[in-house]
């Protein structure tokens, strides 16, 4: 990374304040036009473009980027007072609260009730008030980086308490010691069969025979001990049109869920994971869509008057199968997971391999897809660990965290490599 001397001395990045809806709007200062220059400055936040309603520049041997797009990005709560032009920032981490008051043309920002001095006072700039963001990352914890050649601000976001699931698979046992730092694992170990079927036995969606001390009860008992879910995953697809039998046909569905129930019960699952896939490719789209949610809407209301939770993991809505309603799913399950992978396969749409990582922008645009559809709060990205590196993970999560979606679903344990597994621990605060 080059960089001027005298820029290492003199440059301070800075953000600005965007008012956002609902924000009290203020009457924007010019900001002084000698020393300043318009850019073409990039802002990577975890690895991936940050989109700004404001362009970067450079004032004074200063590079002043967006505020509030950052620190909503980073999961800070950022209001404007319009009364006495201050800016309160907090962020709440793992107990701890973090409180900043900057006034717009004063060098003398308020921490935790603590008066401290900045190089730059905040100012505005077409309409969005700027601080320095060395300031702001020594506060909230992001590390900030300047490539003077590229132009780039390159923001690390801190590592965060997420929800995190873990997909389980017969071949899952090297990584089965994680299982306690999860908050949930949803184990594969049933299906729906080609005939429509519920099924425990087969060849790849089977209850496990026992490898040592290790057992099918062992790891749910261990799982609950630990305080993390244990899901019973119910895995299905629709190639022979077996999916689409089951979910339009009341006899069949009901057959289903009971079969379901009842294995879950028996094993002392706390919960029951529907990946049902495929739904909606040839099939017409809103008769499908109907189908399954009147499925799920019985499933539902059995899995709560026998105390299981209730996830699903889901098309993303950008991919070719479109036989899955968000919001209503949205509404009757727990949790949501979005399954924004495999775009690169030939059964997505088009052709690649399939061990490459994921297009991020389709990615980020299956999460915000999903976020017109449902709550933040019920969302989980799932992260298809066969396709995706060290660098690429920590950009999906860097999505996640940017989002505030309820947490990441790790697909599969027993695929994560050592180099995925440090990135994941390097952005994810796990459970003890």
């Amino acid at each position: 990374m080059k960089r001027n001397k005298r820029n290492i001395l003199n440059m301070l990045l800075a953000v600005s304040l965007i008012a956002g809806s609902g924000v009290a709007a203020f009457t924007p200062r010019t900001a002084e036009a000698a020393g300043s220059s318009s850019s073409s400055i990039q802002i990577l936040l975890d690895g991936y473009p940050l989109a700004t309603t404001v362009s970067p520049v450079i004032i004074q041997n200063t590079t002043l980027v967006p505020f509030r797009t950052i620190s909503e990005a980073l999961g800070v709560s950022v209001t404007w007072n319009a009364s006495n032009k201050t800016i309160q920032a907090v962020k709440e981490q793992g107990g701890t609260r973090t409180e900043v008051l900057l006034t717009l043309d004063s060098k003398q920002a308020v921490v935790n009730g603590k008066s401290v001095s900045l190089t730059v006072a905040p100012r505005s700039i077409s309409g969005s008030t700027v601080i320095p963001l060395s300031f702001f990352s020594q506060q909230f914890g992001a590390q900030v980086q300047w490539d003077q050649a590229t132009k780039t601000v390159s923001i690390t976001s801190p590592k965060r308490d997420m929800y995190t699931l873990g997909f389980y698979a017969l071949s899952s046992v090297s990584d089965a010691p994680v299982i306690p730092t999860l908050d949930a694992v949803a184990f594969g170990w049933s299906r729906i069969d080609e005939n429509g079927t519920f099924t425990q036995s087969g060849k790849d969606f089977k209850l496990p025979q026992p490898l040592g001390e290790i057992t099918a009860d062992s790891l749910i008992a261990d799982a609950s001990e630990a305080g993390t879910t244990p899901y019973l995953m119910v895995y299905s697809s629709d190639v022979k049109g077996e999916l689409t039998k089951i979910v339009e046909n009341a006899e069949a569905r009901q057959q289903a869920i009971s079969d379901m129930i009842a294995a879950a019960k028996d094993k002392e699952f706390s919960g029951i994971l529907l990946d049902f896939e495929g739904l909606g490719l040839t099939t017409d789209k809103a008769a499908t869509r109907s189908s399954f949610n009147a499925f799920v809407k019985q499933l539902a209301q059995e899995t709560r008057a026998s105390g299981l939770k209730l996830a699903l993991a889901l098309h993303p809505l950008n991919s070719s199968y479109q036989g899955y309603d968000y919001k209503t799913l949205g509404k009757l399950a727990d949790e949501l997971i979005i399954m924004a992978y495999d775009y690169q396969t030939k059964s997505g749409g088009s052709t690649g391999d399939e061990a490459a990582p994921e297009p991020i922008a389709k990615v980020d645009e299956a999460i915000r897809l999903a976020l017109q559809e449902t709550n933040k709060d019920k969302l989980i990205l799932g992260l298809n660990l066969h396709s995706e590196n060290a660098a690429s993970v920590t950009k999906l999560i860097g999505l996640a965290k940017r989002y505030d979606l309820k947490g990441i679903a790790l697909w599969r344990l027993g695929l994560i490599s050592a180099d995925e597994w440090s990135s994941l621990r390097q952005s994810v605060e796990f459970k003890s």
